[in-house]
């Protein structure tokens, strides 16, 4: 069984997670750390080199991306389930926090971020919409910032969407009522 669970060490919640051989269905829905949230729409058998591949086939329907997965690679690729609802409202409670902005060089914080986005754990994800969230009253966000932010911010509302079943509109409502609150 795929399962994340996290906890809490020095007010930052942390990782723990283990994934096993989970067999996934059709028409599961899964987080790709570099691509997101999928779904599984097919498994098939593939021959490459003289050897019999199997895959699952899944698809990106927003980046209109088609992603090939060998079924002996899914553990090695960080491929998981959706997070669990406890998850989402831990996630929910860190872009809720207070920000921790390191005061390392743009550069260093900027791989940081992109290392903490495409490891496709939320609570990570979280992290980086925390710390790149700016309210009106704060100076503006330069252009990789935002990039950044985005990206982060889109993995979130997507895995929620996903998790809660409705549409990404309704999820982004959910992450700007916490982020709103928190300029409270």
């Amino acid at each position: 069984m795929c399962y994340l669970s996290v906890f809490q060490k020095n007010g930052d919640f942390q990782m723990d997670s283990e994934v096993s051989k989970d067999d996934f269905q059709i028409n599961d829905f899964v987080v790709y750390p570099s691509h997101g949230v999928g779904r599984i729409v097919d498994e098939e058998i593939q021959n490459v080199a003289g050897f019999e591949l199997k895959m699952y086939v899944l698809t990106f329907d927003k980046d209109k991306m088609t992603l090939k997965v060998p079924k002996d690679k899914i553990e090695s690729t960080g491929m998981r389930k959706l997070s669990s609802p406890n998850t989402i409202g831990k996630a929910l409670q860190v872009i809720g926090g207070k920000a921790k902005v390191k005061r390392a060089m743009w550069s260093r914080r900027a791989q940081d971020y992109e290392q903490k986005i495409n490891s496709g754990e939320l609570i990570l994800i979280a992290e980086v919409v925390r710390d790149l969230h700016r309210n009106d009253e704060q100076r503006e966000q330069s252009y990789s910032e935002r990039q950044l932010y985005e990206a982060a911010l889109e993995r979130l509302t997507r895995e929620i969407a996903a998790v809660d079943g409705v549409e990404e509109r309704k999820a982004q409502e959910k992450v700007d009522k916490v982020l709103d609150g928190k300029a409270a």
